[in-house]
This record gives structure tokens, sequence and C-alpha cells, in this order.
């Protein structure tokens, strides 16, 4: 059956365009035709699609286009919870398609009701090998990941506005500033800064930039690598957040600047206390009530200290950062384990230093209450939410059992909120080796040192695939400038922007020299 009206005169549009007696298809003006172009190229790959004209408009230089990036993604605001990344994410896809690299927003898992949450991908290709026979083109890929959300800011506190993006005394100003808009700026102009000139990768390079890293990454990383694993096919390295460059300046004695590239992770176990007592009136208070029944019990744990124990990744840490150590922590350092088991005086001094003692055992902090909700009501449940972070190797089962152990009390419940196992890459690789070339080549040279962090990043999820992920971005950040981050005045200079751009290009074309090199005498 004809779906066509019978009056043939709806079968045509109200004006026909001058057909070409020859060939008998309409003559298109200047405009239709560019218009039609611009329609095809657009339309026809919606995720994916290359605008033809942007390369006939300037370029601004590098630390103009850096900093109006940054200022645009601070004012876009993230905070998570809830999120609301996609909108960002979008912006951030229209930058890739401008530079003519494939690219895909990627919705990501939220409330029916919520914010709309995505992650934003792209991947320029390896350049074109031809007959060469070096491998090029077959390299694994390298993965640079970031995230789009941020923690929250309270205005009063600051200085600026934290979401306003303000460009001031030389640096970019607002929350994400370092923590990690700024990474997935630096990130997404690396990319762009090789597409646009002729010094091509040996391998593909994948921009990855998630939600949902401040709150544990499950409804970001951790979904896209379940659900999207083709977008990371071929890939065998990945960096991102978690490690940088400590400048001379905040080392005594004139040392080198320390590039501390983190191999692992603590694993968090987080964990939730629920005791339950006599509801009532807290004028009569009762001897089994739910509030000082969840403090004496969180009293328990607050005294318990764990064992220490210094796993390879420390002690190889420690080891490396001897000869920076003053002179009468150096030999402690350099056998750490051996050193805290029998010197009494360097253990003291260790373990003093909060970041050095978290590294050796495993710790837990208090960090959520909740009782009543007046002063004269006493309720019925207490709850807590503890923070703990283990050595790799132990698990969060485990964990939970020994504080159930430890807190002895059949009316409180204990229930796991998140976890997930700690793993750890390999120092011995390609990339560390081109991230030391880098150092090296710098004045002053770099010490480039394998790390143990306490906290996490989504580079797990990654070590999970079995590929080779480092917190490493290539900055120097002074220690003063790192407090600010999770904190007040968040910021970043432009120049350390540029410079990680810079770096992160030159470990890109370290590790293809590298490869090359280790093929040739492979061979």
């Amino acid at each position: 059956m004809s779906l066509i009206p019978a009056d043939s005169s709806l079968r045509q549009p109200a004006f026909s365009p001058p057909r070409c007696p020859h060939r008998g298809f309409p003559i298109a003006s200047l405009p239709g035709l560019l218009l039609a172009i611009v329609l095809v190229s657009v339309l026809a790959t919606p995720a994916r699609a290359i605008w033809p004209f942007d390369g006939l408009f300037r370029r601004p230089p590098l630390e103009e286009r850096a900093t109006k990036l940054l200022s645009e993604a601070i004012r876009t605001r993230t905070v998570n919870p809830p999120g609301n990344e996609r909108g960002l994410a979008r912006k951030l896809a229209a930058h890739l398609r401008r530079a003519g690299i494939e690219h895909e927003v990627i919705p990501t898992p939220g409330p029916e009701d919520g914010p709309a949450r995505a992650a934003v991908w792209g991947r320029l290709r390896a350049r074109a090998t031809g007959s060469d026979q070096d491998g090029a083109g077959a390299r694994p890929a390298l993965i640079l990941l970031s995230h789009l959300d941020t923690v929250p800011a309270l205005p009063s506190e600051w200085s600026v506005d934290p979401f306003a993006g303000r460009v001031w005394d030389s640096f970019v100003w607002g929350r994400g500033a370092l923590d990690a808009k700024g990474v997935t700026v630096a990130h997404l102009l690396t990319l762009i800064a090789f597409a646009e000139s002729d010094e091509k990768p040996d391998r593909d390079l994948i921009f990855l930039a998630t939600p949902d890293e401040e709150t544990g990454g499950e409804l970001g990383a951790g979904w896209i690598v379940r659900h999207h694993p083709e977008l990371f096919e071929g890939a065998g390295y990945l960096l991102t957040e978690g490690g940088g460059i400590q400048p001379a300046s905040d080392i005594e004695g004139g040392r080198p600047p320390v590039w501390g590239v983190t191999l692992t992770e603590k694993a968090p176990c987080w964990l939730e206390l629920r005791a339950h007592g006599q509801a009532g009136h807290s004028s009569t208070p009762t001897r089994d009530a739910a509030v000082p029944r969840l403090i004496a019990a969180l009293d328990r744990i607050r005294r318990a200290e764990s064992a220490i124990h210094v796993t390879d990744e420390v002690g190889r840490m420690f080891a490396a950062l001897a000869p920076l150590a003053p002179e009468w922590d150096r030999a402690g350092f350099a056998d750490l384990s051996r050193a805290l088991r029998e010197d009494d005086a360097f253990r003291r001094r260790f373990l003093d230093n909060p970041g050095q003692n978290a590294l050796v055992r495993n710790t837990v902090s208090i960090t959520v209450l909740e009782g009543a909700p007046k002063t004269n009501i006493a309720p019925a449940v207490a709850r807590a939410q503890l923070d703990a972070r283990l050595l790799p190797g132990e698990s969060c089962e485990e964990f939970a059992a020994s504080i159930a152990r430890l807190v002895d009390d059949d009316a409180i419940e204990i229930e796991q909120i998140l976890a997930f196992p700690a793993r750890a890459s390999s120092a011995d690789t390609p990339l560390y080796r081109a991230i030391e070339r880098v150092a090296g080549s710098r004045s002053p040279a770099g010490l480039v040192v394998p790390r143990m962090i306490g906290g996490f990043t989504d580079a797990h999820w990654f070590r999970e695939l079995g590929i080779v992920a480092y917190g490493f971005v290539p900055r120097a950040l002074p220690r003063q400038e790192g407090r600010r981050v999770h904190g007040i005045d968040e910021r970043v200079s432009i120049a350390t922007l540029v410079e990680s751009i810079e770096l992160s290009r030159q470990i890109v074309l370290a590790l293809d020299a590298v490869e090359r090199e280790e093929a040739k005498r492979g061979d």
C-alpha cells in the first residue's frame, strides 16, 4: 500500500529548484552546497563528527587555549554529589571534534530524576606506518585518564568565587583547578597538540575523563570498564593523577626534583556501624541507649593500633629516597623494614609523620556520626562511618571481621559500603623508563621514585584489565600549592599547566623511542 497521498500536489515542495538539463539534479547555490557539506559531515557520524571549517580559524597560543579551557571547565559546576558532568563532557567533546579526533560522549548511570552524568572519550590514531618495519601503529595504546567531578567548596571560605574560573596573578583559581580539571585540560590539549602537528606518535592516544571519581568511581570509570571495554582495545599503558613532581625548592640541600610515579594505592574499606538501643526521652537515659553504645565501640576502635608491615613497593620507595633523607635517617630509609624493627629512635621519628605512618600499616578514620534529630531524643539507632585504608594484599572482609571482634557487641551491625582490592603495576616497563628519560633530560635532572599512596584513584579499574597504570601528572607542584587540593583557594599556575602539556608530549615521544630501541635490541 502506498503511503503517498493521491493528490500529486502534495508530493512536491512549494518551490522546486531549477534542474541541470543534462543530469536531472538541482543546481545548488554555493550557500546550499556548503550547508549540505556541513550536514553530511556532522550528521553522518554524530558521536564522532568533524566540523569541516574549523581549520580555517586562527589557533590561539597554547597558554591562551589552556587558560581559557580550564576557566570554562571550572565554571561548569560538577560538584559530586550530584555530579552533573554531562554538560562539561559535551564541551570537551566539541574541542576534540574541532581537532578532528574521534570522540564520544558516554552517558553513565545516575538517578532517573537526577542530574545528567557522562564521560568523554577520544582516540587519536597512530601515525600512518606505510612500509615501516619498526612496529609503529601496533604499539600498545596509552590512556590519559582524569575525572570531571569535584568535591564541594564553600564560597564564604575562599578568597575568590570557587566556581568562577577566575584568572588572577598568573593562576587559574577554582574548585578542580588541580583535582582534576587541570589534569583533564592538560590531557586534552596533549592530544590536540599532536593532532595539529606533523609529529604523530607511534601509538594510539586515548583521552578519558570520567564522572564519579570523588565518590569511588563505581558509576564512572568502573561502569565504563565493565560496559565499554572496546573503547580500550589495544591499550597497554595509562597515566592518571596520584603522582607528580616535587620541585627542588621543596627539598633541602640542593637535591634534585623528585618525580614520584605511583605504582599502587592502599585499598579503601569503608564501613558503617549501626548501634541499636532503647529509644525514648533523653531526660530518662537508659544503660542500653544506642549513642553511648556506639561511642564505646568507636573508642575501642580508636585505641587499637594495627601492626606495622613494609610492603615491597614501600620498601623500594624509601630506598630510592634514601639519598635525599637527612643524614641520620638515610640508613633507615635504605632498609626500612629492618630499621622499623630494630631502631627505636628511627621508628619514633618515622611514625610521628602521619603520611609515613599511613604507608606501613592499616589506618582507620572515624568520619561520619549520626544520632538523634533533636537534643531531647534518645534514638533507637545511632550510626558511624569509618574510612579504613588497607595495605595491598589485605581484604576488607577480614578487616571488617577484626573490627567486629574488637567491638564485641551483638547490638552493633557492621556493613561494608565501599571496598576494592589494591593491585600494583611494575616499574620494569618502557613507560617507566620513558619517564626516567624525560626526567633526566631536564635541568636540573629529576630523580624518578616509585610510590605507593594512601588515597585511591580510578587507576585500579584499569589495573584489573592488566593495563600498566601509573599515577603521574608531569607538573611541578610546590608543597604549599599541593595542600590546596580539596582545600581552600585551589589554584594552578598557568606556567605549570602549560608545562604539564609539554612534558606529557615529551613522555609520549620518549615512550616511542624507548620501545623502538628495545625492539631493535631484541632483534
